[in-house]
């Protein structure tokens, strides 16, 4: 057991050196997973479909396995120079499938947004911009003007680099609600939809939980619909601040690292909920387990038990603090875009 902890910080030391990157290291570390897995082997190996965590619905296990085409309420194109993933998971069959609550599924694969020219920047704020737009109108039935109202909750924890997409998201949007109250003439002029913004915190810093204030404050506002920007987990780390998710299912805070909180969404809220989230972080053991079954290799007992041991052991990437203000930067920019009136 001793060994095979060892082994196990060493695939750590490998997968997060920075050659890995460029391949430098991943035979050496396929062969490790190799060499465990076979000097653990007994029978039993135990399934790994729920040892993998992930927010992204196009990393499910049953969107990693398939070849997915239109039985799958799965669709493709390319605009701009970035590749649009749209899943439609609009059945029960297909929300057991996917294990993932019925509604649309929009995902931008972008490349590294925090390393992107000014020019794709822009284009990319305007592509998230549009299908936010369009998202917004079509769960609303109504047309964005300056009778529209929305809410614009950031969450996470400020405190935390990797957590702060959400509370620096909010905190770069244009609000306008008060303006609209103190006078309806500025309010015209500025060219967009009535904008309140909220950053709840965590559990942890405010003893409440993030639906309970973002209840109250769609009580007190009555937006048309809420907005929730959130930073997630993946299962690889090239979609680390590589890819933007945007679904009108609501989310789940922490449903990615397993930490599961009070879901925001139209059942707890009474009005419709659009997530938007980018991932920062990866699971430790979520990488030894995807690598495992890349590589055809069950996962043991034995070895299960260690990775669960790490459960909790969450990495992102040395730039996690350009990544969070680049991501907030884009994000703020392309709500702006979406609460324009035209």
């Amino acid at each position: 057991m001793h060994n095979l902890l060892k082994l196990y910080l060493c695939i750590l030391d490998i997968t997060f050196c920075p050659k890995s990157a460029r391949g430098g290291y991943y035979p050496s570390f396929l062969q490790i997973i190799r060499f465990i897995a076979h000097k653990t082997a007994q029978k039993g190996a135990l399934d790994m479909d729920d040892r993998i965590y992930s927010d992204l619905a196009l990393e499910s296990n049953y969107a990693m396995r398939s070849n997915l085409g239109a039985a799958d309420g799965y669709s493709e194109t390319e605009r701009d120079g970035f590749k649009i993933c749209r899943l439609d998971i609009s059945s029960d069959e297909l929300s057991a499938k996917y294990k993932r609550a019925p509604g649309s599924y929009i995902t931008v694969i972008c490349g590294q947004i925090w390393g992107l020219p000014e020019k794709s920047f822009i284009s990319l704020s305007s592509l998230i911009g549009g299908e936010i737009r369009k998202m917004l109108e079509d769960i609303t039935n109504k047309k964005i003007n300056r009778d529209f109202s929305v809410l614009a909750v950031g969450l996470g924890n400020a405190e935390i680099t990797p957590d702060s997409i959400g509370p620096l998201t909010v905190s770069k949007l244009t609000v306008t609600r008060h303006i609209g109250a103190i006078s309806r003439d500025i309010f015209n002029k500025l060219g967009q939809c009535s904008v309140s913004a909220l950053a709840p915190g965590v559990l942890a810093q405010t003893g409440i939980e993030a639906l309970e204030i973002i209840r109250g404050a769609v009580e007190r506002t009555s937006p048309d619909a809420v907005i929730a920007v959130d930073a997630l987990a993946a299962r690889s780390c090239d979609r680390l601040g590589s890819t933007v998710q945007i679904s009108d299912s609501g989310i789940t805070p922490g449903s990615g690292i397993g930490n599961l909180r009070s879901a925001i969404n139209q059942e707890n809220l009474g009005v419709p909920v659009i997530a938007i989230g980018v991932p920062t972080v990866v699971d430790s053991s979520t990488l030894v387990y995807d690598a495992l079954e890349k590589a055809g290799i069950e996962s043991p007992p034995s070895l299960r038990e260690i990775l669960d041991n790490g459960r909790g052991f969450f990495v992102s990437p040395k730039e996690s603090d350009i990544i969070s203000e680049s991501v907030s930067l884009l994000l703020s920019r392309a709500l702006d875009e979406a609460f324009c009136v035209i």
